[in-house]
């Protein structure tokens, strides 16, 4: 792709329509104030969100948000921009996949939803596998947790991820236009990235969205990595080799918007390709005897064409022809990845007797990627699905107030190639699910439920899956004194096993194992308790949480047997339990100057044993300095410590000190026009940092580097 062309025609696109429909750009200057909130460099701004729109003091639970202006400055992918969140780090596999690890938790446990909908995309399956929103083009980030989540799935002890975008309008713009432009270049690994959006009304209740994203980087800077070559020597390389990621994205959507709501259609457009760095041919050769493995390799296994015991053809021609594709960047293997989804989005005021509002979604993803080496595609993974959801608020009943809602989906998942890991199958799911919440005096009480029944119809002579799960959840936010407020929150959550982890049958070298799914597993359950005590003053403000999680039939991945770094795995079940703490203090000094500390720690264990991939102890302190209505800036510094508290196969992980600072210059020049130019440097000591959290734990993550962007919104 050629990053000047896209970077033209977004920049072109934008600028002009802000120019065209622009009613009055020379009206004076106003809300100076508000604007330059928003701009606060390298600082998450976080508070607590809240489905049913309520009040921020309402809720004691750890939310927290993201908005655009720091999305604008973050991580090109999920996990990246969201790991600076207290509680959170990132599984990164490279440049182009991560998604979030909240409270020790991954995959089926840290729900990812886009508008309140299913991503239908397959990266809960594997950390190499991206997650297909942007966050440069949400317009904020929700971790949501407590009763809350169970308006969205069940299971995500740790927290639930809500990416929210403007795809589909839901108001109409101010003055006819609005949108944004945005560039940047980041010298850790040549990334060029700009992303474009605009919002026109077309008469007086249509309003038409297009927004677009294009990136390229290089395979990224690290300061001590070591390439090991199949002979065994060590090569220091100034570039983690295949790390590469390159990105398009494209969304247009149409809303009618009357005084009682909102009703539109959006369509989506996304093809990424990116490198899967750390992978070695050594274990291609491992197969399974009797529950062991052996790696030797045989005349045999090089044949593709291949039946696992359950009666499933794996075969693939590997006829997929790449030639077309300008990949340059190595031998490696890499991901071409294309997704296209249509959406549909509604909402209508007072839509009869007893309620406020009726909301309405529905969405349908027609997902590939292919895993490529050279110009072969060694895997496919095919990805099918819907998902909607109806959902009622109701006026207040004996002073509760509470939505009702249900949902359905389906994703349709097919598999072929050498890491074929099950058959193609059919998963359904239907869902009842609510939430209400009342004032007693002081204390807020808030409580959640959902029913989830699921069908998975497998197409091999593995037996098909069919069960329920029930959730329940509460939460009492108390100001026992002003300004102080204590929260409490329980909840016992059931989540019903995946596809994977009932069928699973086959080699899996991105994360080095040979996987066995369970057609037995029961469904995981768990009960947690949530503390927290908040204090909000005039200066000082600071928050402490303490959580601890207890799990019956905890799905994890068993260790059966090992040969040097690959692993025998089946998905198997016991007890586990996850504790920690999250807090954070800050004081504002004055008109310009804020600073802040804060801290988190979390532990696992599984049948008493460490649990795998379990982040260590992270402590930082923060500035920020508004110095006047134009300059900002910010300066953070963060220890996280040596994880030595690590699970059977896993080494131990060496510590490390970042140092990030920022500044930033916002310039108005006309009614709901601005531009921010801002340079930020990461890593500025320059260390070699290693994440425990991530597979890929031995190479290292990106050294020092530095982003210069300019930020035009209208």
């Amino acid at each position: 792709m050629s990053f000047s062309k896209h970077i033209l025609a977004l920049s072109i696109t934008a600028a002009f329509a802000g120019s065209v429909w622009a009613d009055d750009i020379s009206q004076p200057i106003q809300n100076n104030q508000s604007s330059k909130d928003e701009v606060q460099q390298l600082e998450a701004v976080t508070f607590t969100a809240h489905p049913l729109e309520q009040s921020t003091q309402d809720f004691g639970v750890a939310d927290q948000t993201v908005n655009r202006a720091h999305l604008q400055q973050s991580g090109s992918t999920l996990g990246e921009a969201l790991k600076q969140e207290l509680g959170v780090y990132s599984n990164s596999f490279g440049a182009g996949s991560s998604r979030p690890v909240i409270r020790g938790q991954e995959g089926a446990r840290v729900k990812v939803t886009q508008n309140a909908t299913e991503t239908i995309d397959v990266s809960s399956l594997s950390p190499d596998h991206a997650v297909t929103v942007d966050p440069q083009l949400a317009e904020k980030i929700d971790i949501i947790r407590g009763p809350s989540t169970l308006l969205y799935g069940a299971g995500s002890v740790g927290g639930l991820v809500n990416v929210t975008d403007s795809k589909i309008p839901s108001k109409m713009p101010v003055n006819g236009q609005e949108g944004h432009v945005g560039v940047r270049y980041n010298s850790g690994n040549d990334e060029k990235l700009a992303n474009a959006g605009v919002t026109v009304g077309l008469g007086s209740n249509v309003a038409l969205r297009v927004e677009g994203l294009t990136r390229e980087a290089n395979d990224y800077i690290s300061p001590n990595y070591f390439h090991e070559h199949e002979d065994g020597d060590f090569e220091k390389e100034r570039r983690v080799g295949n790390t590469f990621a390159e990105s398009d994205n494209v969304n247009v959507g149409l809303s009618w918007i009357g005084e009682r709501g909102f009703a539109g259609v959006s369509y989506s457009n996304r093809k990424d390709k990116y490198g899967l760095p750390g992978h070695s041919h050594e274990y291609e050769a491992c197969h399974l005897h009797d529950l062991k493995l052996h790696c030797e390799p045989h005349e045999e296994d090089h044949d593709h064409e291949h039946k696992d015991e359950h009666g499933h053809d794996h075969g693939h021609s590997h006829g997929h022809d790449h030639d077309e594709h300008d990949h340059e960047h190595g031998a490696g293997p890499w991901i071409d990845l294309k997704s296209e989804r249509y959406d549909f989005r509604s909402e209508l005021k007072d839509p009869f007797t007893g309620f406020k509002k009726l909301r309405a979604q529905a969405s349908y993803t027609d997902y590939q990627h292919d895993e490529i080496e050279g110009d072969e595609a060694m895997t496919t993974f095919k990805s099918k699905g819907y998902d909607g959801r109806i959902e009622l608020v109701h006026n207040p009943l004996a002073q509760w107030e509470g939505v009702w809602g249900v949902q359905a989906s389906q994703q349709k998942l097919d598999i072929t190639g050498e890491e074929a890991l099950f058959a193609p199958n059919k998963t359904q799911k239907y869902s009842l699910f609510g939430l209400e919440h009342r004032q007693f005096g002081d204390v807020h009480v808030e409580l959640g439920t959902r029913f989830d029944h699921q069908k998975i119809e497998i197409d091999s002579t593995q037996k098909d899956y069919d069960g329920n799960a029930v959730s329940v959840s509460g939460a009492a936010n108390w100001e026992f004194i002003p300004d102080y407020t204590l929260s409490l929150s329980a909840s016992h959550q059931q989540r019903l096993p995946s596809a994977q982890e009932l069928y699973s049958h086959g080699g899996h070298f991105a994360t080095n194992t040979y996987e066995l799914g369970d057609e037995n597993l029961d469904k995981e359950k768990s009960n947690n308790v949530e503390l927290g005590l908040h204090y909000k003053g005039d200066q000082l403000s600071y928050h402490v949480h303490l959580y601890h999680n207890w799990f019956d039939n905890y799905i994890y991945a068993r260790t059966l047997d090992q040969y040097k770094n690959f692993r025998l795995i089946q998905y198997s079940q016991d007890e586990a339990k996850f504790y920690g703490t999250e807090a954070a203090i800050a004081y504002q000094f004055n008109d310009v100057y804020n600073a802040s500390l804060f801290g988190d720690y979390v532990r696992g264990k599984i049948d008493n044993k460490n649990a795998p991939r379990v982040p260590a102890g992270r402590l930082g302190t923060r500035v920020t300095a508004n110095f006047d209505d134009n300059w900002s800036g910010s300066a953070e510094y963060s220890h996280v410590f040596n994880q030595d508290k690590f699970a059977a196969y896993e080494k131990e992980t060496k510590g490390y000190n970042m140092v990030n600072v920022g500044v930033a210059y916002r310039y108005p020049f006309a009614y709901k026009q601005e531009a921010t130019v801002y340079l930020n440097a990461n890593n500025l000591l320059d260390e070699t940092v290693y994440e425990h959290s991530s597979f890929l734990s031995s190479i290292p993550q990106v050294g020092r580097n530095f982003v210069v962007g300019i930020n035009y919104k209208f």
